[in-house]
């Protein structure tokens, strides 16, 4: 009797060890080369995939160990990738940020996503293509890469900034619209005579209502089940409560007919509003980065190299077209609803490649015998080739608003964020010495970010009116994200000597000239905190010894003042001793 066998496929765990080997070794190959993570990881993909190496294995039986045979498995953790960078994205975000980009979401985003799909449309049908497949290929071409966009933006270090902004306001539209192009992508298949209004006045119900049970799941229950998970069991069931979130906001907004990017989204803008924020962004960056380049290698396995080679001269006319007309349509979109020139030229070169949804609509309207396999493939050879071109694009964007620098920002865009904070004070620790600098602190209007590993004693501070996160100060990748390059002083108030130590240490390393001032146990602990980095150290025994002795002075009928001058003389000799 035969027995099943167990465990993943053979098959798999090879191509899962061959992307690891193109992750650990030929992309950073490629990046020491100079090349764009994202180019590098497509790149990869094209190379290993089933149309190029993977084309040659049936001859070449060895080519299989370096090519990847079923890159359909990989989907699903691909698009993991890119629920998280959309989650991130949320994190950075607020509600106010997004309320603040509503005329660049309805305004800039609608008339790029419309005019585009429209003069794309028109385009086709000029070409000979029947009315309803043009409208269909206008549609799918005119959307944009959420992923591969925002990545670009996330390693310039530019998603916070007004081109980000705008850009991530035109993909939010973007997003938005899926659900009624792939139901008008069912309909032009079935050819149905059910009212398509009424149909999508159905899906906009539904997803106001996912959206408004996502918003009451996170202002009303999120906060609390972290603080408990927190309390519970760490950074462990924080990570599993994290996921939890993504995956279930992602569930909500899918089963509503919406994009589940745009579900991963809106979850992050509700885990941006809490105390966790930091903490959560921290945790999340390694996987997120990985599973974004397993997404890039799938978008480049997906080209298809003998349809291109075939028909390359008619595919690249279509390209070229398809550049200029975006980048013309979405310069004129964001430059009324968004900012001046060098931002509009910026966002417009990045947006105008088409996006992962277009395979999407294309394999829908396949399906439904929407449009024949052979549009679809050429349609799908174009938008893959754009998308390798996002990263250069973006370069070019980049230098060409150089030339023509902004001088005003774009109205109702500049928002306050964390790590955007200038000149204030990061305080480690708010116990009760850490409440008791705060409170004088904040008497003086001085800014505060405080920091505490204790869900509690962050929601402490908050209710104290204070900019609060969670996080362990002693990692440097946390004390990042508090704006500690910007800040003005560091203040280490917790009471565990080993941690305090870190926590100067890093601070140190991060930023060599800002002011540090700890709290240490005794002598030989402050001679450590000021070794490792500490500008003043305040010894708490020290310090309790003198003011109960200056309590007895007073006992015995000393006055006020001389026992200060005893005091001071006898402080400064503790201090230089240790």
């Amino acid at each position: 009797m035969e027995h099943a066998a167990h465990g993943p496929s053979p098959t798999l765990i090879k191509d899962l060890l061959v992307f690891l080997i193109a992750a650990g070794i030929l992309v950073p190959a490629m990046r020491w080369l100079k090349m764009p993570t994202i180019i590098a990881f497509m790149l990869a993909g094209v190379g290993l995939g089933p149309y190029a190496l993977g084309h040659f294995a049936e001859d070449y039986p060895v080519l299989t160990f370096f090519s990847i045979t079923e890159p359909e498995a990989a989907l699903p953790l691909a698009e993991l990738g890119v629920l998280f960078l959309l989650f991130l994205l949320g994190v950075e975000f607020s509600f106010q940020r997004l309320w603040a980009l509503r005329k660049v979401v309805l305004g800039a985003g609608g008339m790029q996503t419309l005019l585009s799909a429209a003069v794309i449309a028109v385009a086709g049908w000029a070409l000979g293509l029947d009315p309803a497949v043009s409208l269909i290929l206008g549609l799918a071409l005119a959307l944009s890469s959420t992923a591969i966009v925002m990545q670009v933006l996330v390693e310039e270090k530019r998603a916070a900034q007004p081109v980000g902004r705008t850009s991530l306001g035109v993909l939010l539209f973007q997003d938005i619209m899926v659900a009624p192009i792939l139901i008008f992508v069912g309909f032009v298949g079935l050819k149905s005579d059910a009212n398509l209004g009424g149909v999508l006045l159905d899906a906009l119900i539904r997803g106001l209502i996912a959206i408004a049970v996502i918003w009451v799941i996170g202002n009303f229950l999120l906060g609390r089940v972290f603080r408990l998970a927190a309390a519970s069991g760490g950074r462990d069931f924080l990570m599993a409560l994290t996921l939890l979130t993504v995956v279930g906001a992602a569930a909500i907004t899918y089963s509503a007919g919406l994009s589940v990017a745009l579900g991963a989204f809106l979850a992050g803008l509700l885990v941006g509003e809490t105390e966790f924020k930091h903490q959560t962004e921290v945790d999340l960056e390694p996987f997120k980065g990985l599973l974004l380049g397993l997404f890039f290698m799938t978008v480049g396995m997906s080209l298809d190299l003998p349809a291109i080679a075939g028909q390359l001269g008619p595919i690249l006319a279509v390209l070229a077209g398809l550049i200029v007309a975006k980048v013309g349509i979405a310069y004129l979109a964001c430059r009324l609803f968004a900012g001046g020139h060098p931002i509009s030229i910026e966002a417009a070169l990045l947006l105008a490649p088409a996006g992962e949804f277009a395979f999407i609509i294309l394999t829908a309207a396949q399906a439904g015998n929407a449009v024949t396999r052979e549009v679809a493939t050429f349609a799908a050879a174009v938008a893959g080739l754009s998308m390798l071109l996002t990263p250069l694009l973006g370069q070019l964007g980049r230098k060409l608003a150089a030339r023509r620098p902004a001088k005003v920002d774009p109205e109702g865009m500049q928002l306050t964020d964390p790590s955007e904070m200038e000149n204030h004070v990061v305080l480690a620790g708010y116990g009760r010495v850490g409440r008791a600098v705060a409170r004088v602190l904040k008497d003086e209007e001085v800014s505060i970010l405080a920091i505490d590993r204790d869900p509690e004693k962050v929601h402490q501070a908050r209710l104290d009116g204070l900019t609060a996160y969670v996080g362990d100060a002693a990692r440097p990748e946390i004390l990042t994200l508090t704006g500690i390059a910007k800040a003005e002083q560091f203040i280490v108030t917790v009471d565990d000597p080993n941690r305090a130590r870190d926590m100067v240490s890093s601070a140190r390393s991060l930023h060599r000239d800002i002011l540090i001032l700890a709290r240490a146990h005794d002598g030989e602990h402050a001679a450590e905190l000021e070794k490792a980095g500490a500008a003043h150290v305040v010894p708490e025994a020290v310090e309790s010894g003198l003011q109960m002795a200056g309590m007895a002075l007073e006992g015995f009928g000393y006055e006020t003042e001389t026992v200060r001058d005893i005091l001071a003389v006898v402080r400064d000799e503790e201090y230089r001793r240790a």
